[in-house]
């Protein structure tokens, strides 16, 4: 079997490309944001108050080090962390107004990362790319470290 006929092949190559596409667009914002920071910050944007266990959920992001992307985006002043009102032992995350701007400001470029990482397909061809790949990690969720949750 050669390595075009793989499947796993193509969605680490396409991964390393989304990847690189991001950082390059992301960057020329003057933004150091990472894809999963910006993942974290659009996810916290869309659920105030989540604590980093569902945050992980909704980004399927692994648990154990997403403590790491939350104390990063907090040293940056891009989130805050307080006691959650009903679990006493977790912490409550907050986007920030700092976090607020960023995401405004990378939007445009994030936007056009994602054009550019299907510049191979026609418009119906990345429509359908995108149901097909969707599609496939759905089948697939469950398989995953780190399964993608549906928001609470």
């Amino acid at each position: 079997m050669r390595m075009s006929d793989k499947p796993g092949f193509f969605a680490r190559r396409f991964q390393q490309i989304a990847v690189a596409v991001f950082y390059a667009e992301v960057g020329a914002t003057g933004s150091d944001l990472t894809p999963v920071q910006y993942s974290a910050l659009t996810a916290l944007s869309a659920h105030p108050g989540a604590d980093q266990a569902t945050l992980a959920g909704l980004i399927a992001f692994d648990r154990t080090t997403i403590g790491g992307v939350v104390e990063r985006l907090a040293q940056r002043g891009l989130l805050t962390r307080k006691t959650h009102p009903t679990d006493r032992r977790a912490r409550a995350l907050e986007i920030t107004p700092a976090g607020v701007e960023i995401l405004h400001r990378v939007e445009p470029a994030v936007v056009r990362a994602q054009k550019i990482m299907l510049g191979g397909l026609d418009e119906s061809e990345a429509v359908q790319f995108l149901r097909l790949l969707r599609k496939a990690v759905e089948g697939c969720n469950e398989l995953s470290r780190a399964p993608l949750q549906a928001p609470a």
